[in-house]
Parts: structure tokens; sequence; C-alpha cells
């Protein structure tokens, strides 16, 4: 039986970062779900005239998985949208559950996480020789607990690249977590708000700083907040994949 339901990771938000194979299955869709309050709505553009398209910022985990299934019932392709990539805070787990239970099958399109899109922006790479090889993506514990193992001020103690989601309301606190795990107040820092996004926001400062600059401009949501050496712009780090002693690039 044909897949009708398919998870789309719609990217961080300018439309041309939408994979190929998600503006396909859009462009083909009978019924859109889309997260209103996070993805461009400039992606439904791509929707077919007739196309049923629903905003799911208002709607429950129950409204949302039962017009999946009535749309499933009438043999009709449905798209949900997910900001970002679905993988990582995309909240899709308990939606594939309920449709594991339907036993409605579904596929899963990948998307441009706003973290690859913020480092772009900055015009970075997250993993340099000698700085940095590992990166930690997390979030601060909010409103959404977060394992005493896995809490910002221990994941500090590795002093990694750092990416922090869904945190910048709480940024205050993320800042005082960073210093008491063990980073310095000078490690280099950022936040991009709304990545991509025509009214794209960069703060480039030192962890100490962070806190200050993010409050004096309002930033509350839509942000990540990037933290460790890597973003040192003195740097002159080099791999040794282009090193003279290596006969072929890559």
């Amino acid at each position: 039986m044909a897949v009708q339901v398919y998870f789309i990771g719609a990217g961080p938000g300018d439309p041309e970062l939408l994979t190929i194979k998600g503006k396909e299955i859009i462009e083909r869709a009978e019924v859109i779900i889309y997260a209103d309050s996070l993805i461009n709505p400039e992606i439904c553009q791509f929707a077919k005239p007739d196309a049923e398209i629903h905003c799911s910022a208002s709607l429950s985990l129950e409204e949302i998985t039962d017009t999946i299934e009535n749309a499933v019932k009438q043999g009709r392709l449905v798209a949900r949208l997910q900001s970002g990539d679905p993988s990582i805070y995309g909240a899709i787990k308990e939606q594939m559950a309920v449709l594991d239970e339907k036993e409605i099958e579904y596929e899963i399109i990948p998307g441009v996480s706003s973290l690859f899109a913020a480092a772009a922006s900055i015009k970075t790479e997250l993993t340099i020789p000698e700085l940095s090889q590992t990166v930690i993506i997390t979030r601060m514990e909010g409103n959404t607990p977060v394992p005493a193992r896995e809490s910002l001020k221990s994941l500090a103690a590795h002093q990694s690249a750092m990416a922090i989601f869904l945190s910048a309301s709480l940024i205050n606190e993320v800042v005082a977590s960073l210093l008491d795990g063990g980073y310095s107040p000078e490690t280099p820092a950022a936040v991009v708000c709304r990545a991509t996004w025509n009214d794209e926001v960069v703060v480039r400062t030192l962890l100490k700083h962070l806190a200050e600059r993010v409050n004096e401009l309002g930033i509350k949501k839509q942000a990540i907040i990037l933290v460790g050496k890597f973003l040192d712009q003195q740097s002159k780090r080099r791999s040794r994949l282009y090193g003279k002693e290596k006969k072929g690039g890559v």
C-alpha cells in the first residue's frame, strides 16, 4: 500500500531551503498541516489551489492525528510540515505513536535544521580541528524537564561546541549554568534569531555579555544559542584534509 502521510522537514524559514523531495510532496498533497507559528507561510504557496490547509499551532495532538486519519480514510495524500528537521525537537514521536496504533503508514523527509542555518548565517564551522570535534545539542530546563545528568551545567563540563535550542527566554539561567559548568566568561558565543528569515537577527559576543545583549534586543523565541571556541573568529586552525602532505583533496 502506498504511503499517504509524510512528515516533512520544512527547513528554518527560507522557502528555497526546502528539499526537492519535500517540495514535490507538498505540490501533490491534498491535505497540508503546518506549524504556522514556526514555518514560513510562503512554503504553502507550493500547494495545489484546492489543497486543504490546516494551521496546527492551535490544534491538539488528537485533532492533528484525527485530521490525518480522516484524510487517509478518504485516500488523500497528507503533508505534515515540521519546522527545521523533524528529528530535532520536532515533537513527532507522539504523532508517530498514534499513527502506529492506527496502523497508518508514514514517511519522514528530513529538512535543514535551524542549527545548520545558524552556522551558515554566521559563517562558521561547528567542528574545527583541535578546537571542537563534538557538538552537543540540548535545551535549558523550563516547562519541559531535562534529565539531571543532561543539565546544562553538567554538559558544559565537556567544553565542546554547544547548540542550545528553545531557551532564549531563559538566557540569564542559560549563561549562569554555562559559567557554573566551567565555560570561561571569555568564551565566544552567538545567538541567531529566525535564521534565514528576512528579519533574521545575529548576535556575536562573549559569554559574559550574552544575556545582556539578548535581553537588550528582546529575543525570546525562535532563536538558537551557540557557545564554544569554534566561534573564535581569530582562529587559524586548519584540518589536514588539504595539507601539503596530502596528494589529493576532497
